[in-house]
This record gives C-alpha cells, sequence and structure tokens, in this order.
C-alpha cells in the first residue's frame, strides 16, 4: 500500500491504493478512512464539480456516462450542466494545460528535490549524454553545463503534474502497445517529461495511458460496430427475399453491390452480421407462429365447445367430428395445428367437461344427503310425539308402532334412502328406553333382596306387585314398567330352572354312560347275552360308577344297554357269516369245513360287479404304491404261465411273512381259486385232503 501526502493547507490526509488497485484516504488525525476524495486534496476543478448534481462514472467496459444524483437519471452524452461547471474550473492562467482527462491517483509520493530526477537520469545515461537543454556541448576541457533547474515544470498537485505527462504522451502520439523505454525515447526531451518527479510515478501514468486509450478503442471499435450492424440489418430488411431459412452463400451475391456491404473489407465481419439478422428473423417466425398456434388453439376451443360433446366422448368420435367442422377447413392457420394439438386441445376440453360433470354430481349429492338428513329428521319427531304420548317404551316392539306410522308422510318419505333405515331410528329410541329403565330396574332388584323375596317359575304378578308396593322406592313405579320388569324377570327365571334341568338330565346321561362302559370292560366276570341283572348287581355294587347313580331303574338301563349291545354283535355276525356263506355257494367254493361243492357246470357264474372289483383293485394298488415311494412307472407284465407255475410250485416262506395288505390275501385266495377252476386240463383231477390240493395224472387219490 502506497501512502502519498496531502496538498492541503492543513495535511491530515493521505491518499493511499488498496489491495484491489483502488484508492481511498487516510486522516492521520483521527484516523478515519474514506474512498471519497476530501476536498483539502480536490483540485478547483475537482470542487466545483463536487457540488454539481451530476457524477461521472465509467460501465464495466469503460465508456463513460453521467448520472444525476437528485433525479436518478443518466445520459451518455455530457449534460450541459456538467460542460459549464467543468468550463468555469479550469483555471485561466494555464491555457496551455488542458483539464484532466480522467481523476488520478498518485500511486506513490514524490519527491520535493527536483534535482534528483537529473541525478539519476545521468547516472543511467552516462557522463557522453549529460548535457542541459539548450546548451550544446563546444568540447571544453570542464565538465558538462546544465540547464537551472528553474527552467522545470512545476505542478501544485500530483493530479496537475500526471495530467500534463498524459497530455505530453497524447501530443507525441504514444501507442499503448509501446514498451517503457521506447516511450521515454520519444518523450525525454520535452520538458513536460518532468512534470512528475519520480520515474515510477511516470511510469504509472504511462500505464494509465496505454490503459484508457485501449478503452477508447474498445469503445470506438463498438460504436462503429453498433453503427454498422443498424445499417446492415436495415439494408437487409430491403430484400424481402432474404428469409429466416436464406444461407450466407445464398444471400451474398444478393446484397454485394450494396454501399454498406462495402463499407467493411472483413468478410467474417459481414457474415456474423448477416447471422444475427437471421437469428432475429427466426425468433421473428417462431414468436409469430407461436401466436398463430395459440390463436388457432383458442379457435379450436370455441369449436369445440360448439359440438356439444359429453364427458364420455371418445377421440375417434370427436376427431371426426372436428374434421368435418366447416370452420376448421376453411380456416388456413389451423393447417399449422398437429393432430397431437389437437389432442391435447380435446383431453384438456374433455377435463373441463368432466370437472362440470363431476361438481354437478357432488352439488346433487349434497342435496340428496340434505334430504336424507331432512327426513331423518322428520321421522325422529314422529318417534318423539309417539314416545310423548307413551307408546314408544321399553320393550316396545316394531309390529305394534308400524300400523300407527305406515301411512305418515313422515314415515314414507325414508323409504328407499341410504343412511339409517326407519327400524334403525326406532331401535335407537327404543334402547335409549332401556337406558332410562335400568335405573328402575336396579331399584326393584335392591327391593327383592331386601326383602328375600325369591322370584320362582310359579310366581304371579300380583304377588310381585304386592311385594313392590310395600317400599317406597318402587311404590310410585308405574304398573306398565312393573309388569315389563317382571316379565324379562319371570322369563330369566324360567329359563334359568329349565337350564339346570337340562344339565340334571345331561349329568345323568353321563353317569349311567360311566357305568354302562364299567359294564362292557367287567374281565371276571365277563358280560353275555346270558347275563342276568340279579346275577350282576351284587358284584357291582362297590363300584363308584354304581353308587352315582341313585335309583336301581337307572343302573338297570345301564346294563340293558349293554346287553342290547351285545345281542346287536352277534347278530351282525351271523349276517356276516350267512353273507359269506351265500357268497361261496354262488361262485362255487368249498364250504368251510373243505368238503367239494356240487357244480353243475365246469363254468362259473357270470359276477356283474367283476369290473367294478377289478377297477377297485387298481386304486388301491395305486395308492398302495404311491404312499409306499413307487416311482409311479408300472412294473413289466407277467404272464400267465409264469404265475401259474409260480402258485402251483408254492411259496416257501410263511404266510404271515408276506406282509399282504388287507385286501389282498382274499384277493389271492380267489385268484388261486379262479386258476384251479380254469387253468386244469383234462384227464387231471384235484385230491383234496384237507390241507393243500395235490394233481394226479388221470386218476383222484383220496
Amino acid at each position: 500500500m502506497n501512502v502519498a501526502n496531502g496538498a492541503g493547507p492543513t495535511g491530515l490526509w493521505r491518499a493511499a491504493q488498496h489491495s484491489d488497485g483502488r484508492t481511498y484516504y487516510f486522516n492521520t488525525q483521527t484516523k478515519a478512512t474514506q474512498w471519497t476524495k476530501p476536498m483539502e486534496l480536490m483540485t478547483p476543478a475537482e470542487r466545483a464539480l463536487a457540488s454539481n448534481p451530476y457524477k461521472e462514472y465509467k460501465t464495466a467496459e469503460g465508456k463513460k456516462y453521467w448520472y444525476n444524483t437528485e433525479t436518478k437519471q443518466s445520459s451518455w452524452e455530457m449534460p450541459e450542466v456538467y460542460k459549464h461547471a467543468l468550463a468555469q474550473a479550469t483555471p485561466a492562467s494555464r491555457p496551455s494545460i488542458p483539464a484532466p482527462q480522467f481523476v488520478a491517483g498518485g500511486v506513490s509520493s514524490f519527491s520535493t528535490q527536483p534535482q534528483r530526477d537529473r541525478d539519476e537520469y545521468g547516472e543511467r545515461m552516462g557522463p557522453d549524454r549529460q548535457i542541459g537543454y539548450g546548451q550544446s556541448d563546444v568540447g571544453s576541457a570542464r565538465g558538462p553545463t546544465f540547464e537551472n533547474q528553474s527552467a522545470d515544470p512545476n505542478y501544485s498537485t500530483f493530479e496537475e503534474g500526471e495530467a500534463a505527462f498524459i497530455n505530453l504522451l497524447r501530443r507525441q502520439k504514444v501507442q499503448p502497445d509501446w514498451a517503457w523505454e521506447q516511450t521515454m525515447r520519444a518523450t525525454i526531451k520535452d520538458p513536460q517529461y518532468r512534470a512528475l518527479k519520480d520515474p515510477k510515478d511516470r511510469k504509472a501514468a504511462f500505464e494509465k495511458y496505454a490503459v484508457e486509450v485501449r478503452l477508447q478503442e474498445k469503445d470506438r471499435a463498438k460504436e462503429r460496430l453498433a453503427k454498422l450492424r443498424a445499417d446492415f440489418s436495415t439494408m437487409l430488411k430491403r430484400h424481402p427475399e432474404i428469409k429466416h431459412y436464406t444461407r450466407w452463400k445464398t444471400a451474398r451475391p444478393i446484397i454485394e453491390g450494396e454501399t454498406i456491404f462495402r463499407s467493411t473489407n472483413d468478410d467474417t465481419e459481414r457474415r456474423q452480421l448477416f447471422e444475427e439478422y437471421i437469428v432475429e428473423l427466426k425468433k421473428a417466425n417462431v414468436e409469430r407462429e407461436a401466436a398463430n398456434r395459440e390463436s388457432a388453439l383458442d379457435e379450436l376451443v370455441g369449436i369445440l365447445k360448439g359440438l356439444n360433446l359429453e364427458p364420455y366422448t371418445r377421440w375417434a368420435e370427436a376427431h371426426e367430428k372436428i374434421e368435418s367442422d366447416k370452420n376448421f377447413q376453411d380456416d388456413e392457420k389451423f393447417r399449422a395445428l398437429s393432430k397431437s394439438d389437437i389432442l391435447t386441445a380435446f383431453e384438456n376440453h374433455i377435463k373441463s367437461l368432466e370437472r362440470k360433470f363431476n361438481d354437478e354430481r357432488q352439488r346433487e349429492k349434497a342435496s340428496k344427503v340434505r334430504r336424507e338428513r331432512q327426513s331423518r329428521d322428520r321421522f325422529g319427531g314422529l318417534l318423539n310425539e309417539l314416545r310423548t304420548q307413551g307408546k314408544i317404551k321399553a320393550g316396545e316392539k316394531w309390529k305394534r308402532i308400524y300400523p300407527e306410522i305406515k301411512d305418515d308422510p313422515r314415515y314414507t318419505d325414508m323409504l328407499g334412502q341410504a343412511g339409517s333405515t326407519p327400524l334403525d331410528l326406532f331401535w335407537d329410541m327404543v334402547e335409549e328406553e332401556e337406558h332410562a329403565l335400568r335405573g328402575v330396574r336396579n331399584d326393584v332388584y335392591d327391593v327383592l333382596e331386601d326383602k328375600r323375596y325369591e322370584v320362582t317359575p310359579q310366581t304371579s304378578f300380583q304377588e310381585f306387585l304386592s311385594v313392590m308396593s310395600t317400599d317406597r322406592r318402587t311404590a310410585n313405579i308405574p304398573h306398565d314398567t312393573l309388569s315389563l320388569i317382571f316379565s324379562r324377570l319371570h322369563e330369566k327365571v324360567v329359563r334359568r330352572s329349565e337350564e339346570d334341568k337340562h344339565a340334571s338330565e345331561r349329568h345323568q346321561r353321563r353317569a349311567i354312560d360311566a357305568l354302562r362302559s364299567k359294564i362292557k370292560h367287567l374281565s371276571s366276570p365277563a358280560v353275555t347275552t346270558t347275563t342276568t341283572w340279579e346275577t350282576l348287581r351284587d358284584q357291582i355294587a362297590h363300584l363308584d360308577e354304581f353308587k352315582a347313580l341313585d335309583s336301581d331303574d337307572l343302573r338297570k338301563q345301564a346294563f340293558e344297554k349293554v346287553l342290547r349291545r351285545l345281542r346287536e354283535k352277534e347278530e351282525d355276525a351271523e349276517r356276516a357269516a350267512k353273507r359269506d356263506r351265500d357268497r361261496d355257494r354262488r361262485n362255487g367254493y368249498h364250504d368251510r369245513r373243505g368238503s367239494r361243492g356240487h357244480r353243475s357246470s365246469r363254468s362259473p357264474e357270470m359276477d356283474i360287479y367283476e369290473a367294478e372289483r377289478r377297477k377297485a383293485m387298481a386304486d388301491r394298488e395305486r395308492q398302495y404304491s404311491f404312499k409306499s415311494g413307487a416311482t409311479g412307472l408300472s412294473p413289466p407284465a407277467r404272464s400267465r404261465d409264469r404265475d401259474r407255475g409260480d402258485r402251483y410250485r408254492g411259496d416257501s416262506r410263511p404266510r404271515g411273512d408276506r406282509r399282504l395288505g388287507v385286501y389282498e390275501g382274499e384277493r389271492t385266495r380267489r385268484d388261486e381259486e379262479r386258476e384251479r377252476l380254469f387253468a386244469r386240463p383234462k384227464g387231471e383231477r384235484e385230491l383234496d385232503y384237507g390241507g393243500d390240493i395235490v394233481i394226479r395224472d388221470g386218476k383222484d387219490s383220496g
């Protein structure tokens, strides 16, 4: 940070440079800092402009503009008031020095000794070039003579000296791309070169001058390009054949004869200006098409409203109606709409129709709910009237109320509507009466408990009423209420007595069954059909089951059940034996004693159930194979000869070890018998010795 001494009379302010390059001011006495230049450091021109409402600023590109702090307005041109104030502030004693072009701020202090600059310059230039201004080298033996120090320019402030140095650079036409050494060689002989005493200040002023010149050149280039762009655009607008889709190679032959076209020699610049114009045309064309599309969509909405569509109208049907509409066919603006645009407009229209339809349904629903609620309220008033008249009380039945309300409009309006039905409202009111009856019922129960009076199935209402009248808590209860309480209490007592009776009978039946089971499982002596009750009674009298029954009739009843069951079993066994004998006789089998039955023919009777038996046998075999983990594949078929040989050869294993199923033993026996009947050749007979059958050739052995 560089600090410069203030030039004011007090010398309290110092100028300094911030790290970002901006200049601020520091008060050495109050230690205060500020960005605005104090009055003590201002030049007369700056003091004159400080009171002016217009202030000079620069844009980011370096272009100057003026801003009015009172009216909040800005201008690119210097206002007349600012010009007048600037002219008055210009000092008349120095007409040769122009007013400063910009606000200058010193970046470092400059020396008050005028000899310092010359000494440093002489040291850099060497002894051969240390010649004073206005003198010549006469070749004397003495050292060179220098001009008097009073000829150097001297300015009261640093800003004036900096402005004089910059004017020197401008007069010498110093270019912003020069190096500092080249600039020194071009300006060092001018007396204004020493307007700034410090070489660092001169170089800083040169850098500011270079920046200023570059910004001015850039502004001039922008102004030229802006004017050229406006003229080029005006020229292109005079050619309506140039559209937004025209290319540069097509447009160049059309406009190359124009004066504006030849005003610049840079073809890249011409093409850039043309492309910018085409971008504007494309943007205008897009906006125009969007406006036409919006207008067409708005009119399409009107057409859709005129078609009187329903909320459930399908797109195919609506599209046919839109295409056949005369306005849609005649207007060219609808050609810009795609089918997707028409579909979107149709969907939006249908959604609006659905919203209207739903709103209408909601209003109708709300109106219906309101009417139903009013009907329920009126019917509730009817029920309240009946309750006031004493026609609805606890325990009331609907069938006794219905004849009185069936023709009332308040009841008929309730029929068929949603929500609570008339019967529901009636039961709600009866329940309210039941709640009110609970307090009276509790008083009645308390009186019965205090009086130690028990209601039995034989108790009458008069007896109950006489008990209630003796107590002050129930003496004033209406007879209808007492009658209702008594009827319910009496029903409860009767129901309880019946339940007790059923429980006693159930207990008695269980005791009889227990004694019957005990008699059935007696091992010594075992009960048979010939056993009598008198012989058995003394043997079971010590059993608990016998003592659990009160009378001998019940005990005898258990014994008779056992006998009846034994007789049924014997009868079932006899019937089963008879059925087996009949079946054996029908099939030509030997009887149980092994004697040979008489057969009228070698062919047995036809069994009409043979097919069903074979099907049942096959089902059982499949189930057995599935349960025993078989693979499901049928085994290879065995020949009848092999089976027959196996049967006649016999099996060395005992019959009990074959582990046949429940039905396979019977089936095997029948198959062996059938094979004996049909597979024995002529001349052979079977001999029965009471055991195995032996086959002899041509004769019997017995």
